[in-house]
């Protein structure tokens, strides 16, 4: 982890999955994690998925990164949706763990072009529905 900063390698199934979600809508989430000095797609959510569904993928104590495709109506009625990106960090995660995700994210996030949302969350509180819906809109 000598060059956690600036080294973190991407693996391409991560920005391929990505793309997927954003063009296709194949999935509803996507879940990423730092393994080996790179990151990889850890979970993928089908589109019948919910948020509930996603919030209980995360682990309770180990650091993730996430994307979320909201779908939500406006006050006008039309049907809109966003990419949510989340830092997961729960406060019960390493310490170490915390500072490699943290020193990582923004070069990951670089590689997801099409992110419109951005979360940073070490409780599952701080990324409630309610939160989500009221980013979204």
């Amino acid at each position: 982890m000598a060059n956690a900063a600036s080294g973190m390698a991407v693996d391409d199934e991560c920005k391929l999955k990505f793309l997927e979600l954003k063009a296709k809508r194949n999935y509803r989430f996507i879940i990423f994690k730092i393994h080996n000095q790179q990151v990889v797609v850890d979970k993928l959510g089908t589109p019948a998925e919910t948020y509930e569904d996603f919030t209980a993928a995360l682990p309770k104590d180990e650091c993730r990164y996430a994307v979320f495709d909201f779908d939500f109506t406006t006050a006008e009625n039309c049907q809109k949706s966003k990419i949510f990106f989340i830092a997961w960090a729960p406060d019960s995660s390493k310490v170490r763990s915390k500072m490699v995700y943290a020193s990582s994210k923004d070069r990951f996030k670089r590689e997801l072009d099409g992110i419109q949302v951005e979360l940073q969350a070490t409780d599952p509180s701080e990324m409630s529905f309610d939160i989500i819906k009221a980013r979204a809109i």
